[in-house]
C-alpha cells in the first residue's frame, strides 16, 4: 500500500468521496454531518492523503485541516467497504499524525458520530489516544457528535 499526497482531481477520488458525504448525511441527522464536500477539501490549509494499493486500487483517504498554526483536524477519514479492517485506516491515521507533528502542530482534534455507525471510528482513535474532548473551531454541542483530541509529542 502506498499513501500519497492527492490533488482530488481523479474521477475515482471525486466518487469515492461523493459516497463518503453521502452516507454520512444517509446516517447523520440532519445538520449533524460535518463532512467536508471537495471544495472543502481543496481549500487552502488542507492536505488530503489518499492509499492506493499495489495494483492501483483506491483504499481509503484522509484529510487534515489547520485550524490555527498548532492545532489541526482530521478529516475525511474512510477506508473503502471492500477493504475495512484489513489495516488501511491504520496507516492512514498514522501517516498523518507523522506528518501533522513534522509540520508542528500541537494538537489534532476530530469531530465523529456518537451512535453506532461510528464506533469503529471511535474505537480506532481511541487506540491511537484520542480522548474524548468538548466541541473545538466552532462546532457546537451534539448529542450525533463526539469530539477527540491529541496531544502530538515532537
Amino acid at each position: 500500500m502506498r499513501i500519497q499526497r492527492d490533488d482530488l482531481r481523479s474521477a475515482e477520488v471525486v466518487a469515492f468521496l461523493s459516497e463518503h458525504v453521502a452516507e454520512l448525511r444517509a446516517v447523520s441527522p440532519p445538520g449533524s454531518s460535518h463532512a467536508l464536500d471537495l471544495d472543502g477539501l481543496r481549500a487552502p490549509g488542507v492536505c488530503f492523503w489518499t492509499a492506493v494499493a499495489e495494483d492501483g486500487e483506491l483504499l481509503g483517504c484522509a484529510a487534515l485541516k489547520e485550524l490555527t498554526s498548532g492545532h489541526a483536524e482530521l478529516k475525511s477519514m474512510r477506508t473503502a467497504t471492500t477493504r475495512t479492517r484489513q489495516g488501511v485506516a491504520t496507516a492512514l491515521l498514522t501517516r498523518v499524525l507523522e506528518e501533522a507533528r513534522a509540520a508542528g502542530y500541537e494538537r489534532v482534534s476530530l469531530e465523529t458520530g456518537s451512535f453506532a455507525f461510528f464506533a469503529p471510528a471511535r474505537a480506532l482513535y481511541a487506540r491511537h489516544g484520542f480522548a474524548e474532548c468538548g466541541p473545538f473551531a466552532g462546532y457546537g454541542p451534539d448529542p450525533a457528535s463526539t469530539f477527540m483530541t491529541l496531544a502530538l509529542r515532537p
